[in-house]
């Protein structure tokens, strides 16, 4: 192979590379995480299972209620309600916010002084330890 060639066979090697590396996409940089408070971090995984464990699967304790969700809070409190179905509106009967940074999940409303206030308050004590389980209907 004459010197020639050897020089031409490498600048086309060379030029395959640069073609094969101008393909290939940047690395992209992770978005910077969004730092969540320790008070959405606790509502967030507690409504979850409360959408799951009370609305989605249709518990009959739960029937007469709607969840209204508020965690997206500017002012620090993410939070969830249950409002009666027919009227999302209305007052409502029980109000699991958490503030801060604090993970501590806070319970009221006049649910918990309903026969049902004592599953409410063991299932939202569960899932603020991160157990997701669904408890036993009421």
């Amino acid at each position: 192979m004459s010197p020639r060639q050897t020089i031409a066979r490498l600048a086309l090697v060379a030029t395959a590379g640069l073609v094969l590396a101008s393909c290939q996409s940047k690395p992209k940089s992770a978005p910077a995480p969004l730092g969540k408070s320790a008070a959405l971090l606790a509502m967030e995984q507690v409504a979850i299972a409360a959408h799951k464990c009370w609305i989605a699967s249709k518990d009959p304790a739960f029937r007469p209620y709607q969840m209204a969700n508020e965690l997206n809070s500017f002012t620090g409190t993410p939070r969830f309600l249950l409002v009666p179905a027919k009227h999302y509106g209305a007052k409502p009967l029980l109000v699991v916010q958490a503030q801060g940074n604090s993970r501590r999940v806070d319970v009221y409303g006049p649910l918990m002084a309903e026969p049902l206030g004592a599953r409410i308050g063991s299932d939202i004590a569960r899932w603020q330890t991160g157990n997701p389980a669904c408890g036993v209907a009421a």
